[in-house]
C-alpha cells in the first residue's frame, strides 16, 4: 500500500489515534511490536491555534516512531486549515482529519462524527488542508450517522475529488458509539466501487490475527486499522501479522514480559510528562497490560490506589514469575 509516496507493507497494520492512549511513549512500544503507522492522539483544531498547552504537546513526535499522522479535529474549515499548518511545523509524516469521533462534547459541537452530516463542509476542509500540505492529507470517518444515513460511499467520492490521500473506515455509525458490530460489509462496497481508487483502511473490531483475516478477506481493504484491541496489548500488531502469514496465533506474552512491558511504558510516560500525569493516566492501561490474569483484582486495585511510582513497581515487581 501507498499513501501519497510513503510505501507501506502490502497490508500495513496501523494504530489507531486514540484520546488518553496513544501519546508518544504508547506509539514508540506499538511500533517496536509491529505497528507500521501511528498516529497521535486527536488535536483540537482551536487549542492549537490558540497555543493551548495541552494541544500543542500532543504534537511531538520521536524520529523512531515515524512514519507518523498528527490527527486533527474540529468543526470550522478556517480553524481547521490553520491548526493543519501548526501541525505541519512538527514536521509528521501525514495530516488526518477526524470525522469520526463519537463522543457527544466533540460532536455537539459540530465535528468529529457530526462532519458526515455535512459532507460538503468535509470536502472544503480537506481540500483546503490539501492545498497548504506539503504532506498527504488522510481522513478517518465511519460509516454514517445513524442507520437511515450510511453515506460513507458518497463522502469518499468527494474527499478523493477533494485530494484526500486514503481514508479509514471505521465500520459504524456514530449512533452506535462503540456496541454493536462494526459492519464491514459497507467498508466492502466502498472498497469496491471502481470509482474510488485511493486507499481504503479498515477500523472496527480487529482484536486478534483470526478476526483481521475474517475482515481482510470480506472486504479486500487496503490496511487494517486496530483501535482498543491495542491497549495494554502492543503484542497484536505482529500477532496479527504472523497470522496473516502463517494462519497460526503467536503465544500470549508471559507474565515477566508484561511486567517488563508495561514498566517500560510508565518510564517512558515519566519522561513524557512526570510522575503526577503518569500515575493517574497509566490506570487505565494496567488492567489491558494483564487482561486474563488469574487472581489479578487485589493486585488492580493496588495499583489503582497507588500515589507514587515505588508503591506501582512494587506491585509489578509481586506479579513477576520466579
Amino acid at each position: 500500500m501507498k499513501i501519497a509516496n510513503i510505501e507501506f507493507p502490502e497490508i500495513p497494520i496501523i494504530l489507531a489515534p486514540m484520546e488518553d492512549v496513544t501519546e508518544l511513549p504508547f506509539r514508540l512500544i506499538c511500533k517496536r511490536y509491529g505497528a507500521d503507522l501511528l498516529f497521535t492522539e486527536f488535536v483540537a483544531s482551536e487549542g492549537l491555534i490558540r497555543d493551548v498547552s495541552k494541544s500543542v504537546d500532543k504534537l511531538r513526535i520521536d524520529e523512531r516512531e515515524r512514519p507518523v499522522g498528527i490527527q486533527i479535529f474540529g468543526h470550522d474549515v478556517n480553524s481547521l486549515v490553520l491548526a493543519a499548518e501548526k501541525a505541519l511545523d512538527a514536521n509528521p509524516d501525514i495530516i488526518d482529519l477526524n470525522c469520526g469521533c463519537p463522543v457527544k462534547k466533540v460532536v455537539n459541537k459540530g465535528a468529529g462524527s457530526a462532519m458526515m452530516k455535512t459532507p460538503e463542509k468535509m470536502e472544503e476542509a480537506v481540500r483546503r488542508i490539501v492545498q497548504i500540505s506539503n504532506k498527504p492529507v488522510t481522513v478517518k470517518t465511519r460509516v454514517g450517522w445513524d442507520a437511515n444515513s450510511i453515506n460513507v460511499e458518497e463522502i469518499v467520492l468527494r474527499l478523493q475529488d477533494a485530494g484526500v490521500a486514503a481514508v479509514t473506515i471505521h465500520g459504524r455509525t456514530r449512533s452506535q458509539m462503540y456496541t454493536g458490530e462494526a459492519d464491514w460489509s459497507i467498508i466492502a462496497r466502498v472498497k469496491a466501487n471502481p470509482n474510488i481508487s485511493i486507499p481504503i483502511i479498515g477500523n472496527g473490531d480487529i482484536v486478534s490475527g483470526e478476526s483481521a483475516k475474517q475482515k481482510l478477506a470480506l472486504s479486500n481493504v487496503d490496511g487494517l486499522m486496530v483501535g482498543r484491541a491495542a491497549i495494554g496489548n502492543p503484542w497484536i500488531f505482529n500477532q496479527i501479522k504472523h497470522y496473516l502469514k502463517t494462519g497460526e496465533e503467536l503465544p500470549q506474552p508471559n507474565m515477566n514480559e508484561r511486567i517488563d512491558v508495561c514498566k517500560e511504558h510508565i518510564e517512558m510516560s515519566l519522561d513524557y510528562k512526570g510522575d503526577k500525569r503518569t500515575i493517574f493516566e497509566m490506570r487505565h492501561h494496567y488492567v489491558k497490560y494483564f487482561k486474563g490474569v488469574e487472581n489479578f483484582k487485589p493486585f488492580k486495585m493496588r495499583l489503582m490506589q497507588a500515589t507514587n511510582i515505588e508503591e506501582v513497581y512494587d506491585v509489578l515487581e509481586e506479579l513477576r514469575d520466579d
